[in-house]
């Protein structure tokens, strides 16, 4: 096959995919303006004691001074 031809195609295949994400995009956007978009993220609290990142960070004067390396 031509050189050409074949990246003719993947840039036409490229395009139409772009197309297709933008009028997606254009439908998701109308969506969430109207108010006809629900989110499903529960709304709490959370667990103090449960769950990962739940906690405090550990001061800076308990870090080590390097971790891996050489």
């Amino acid at each position: 096959m031509n050189k050409n031809l074949v990246l003719a195609i993947v840039l036409g295949v490229l395009i139409l995919i772009a197309a297709v994400q933008a009028v997606q995009l254009g439908g998701l956007k109308s969506k969430v303006s109207s108010g006809g978009l629900t989110s499903s993220v529960k709304t709490g609290a959370a667990s103090p004691t449960g769950g990962a990142g739940v906690g405090s960070a550990p001061s800076a004067g308990n870090l080590p001074q390097m971790v891996g390396g050489c």
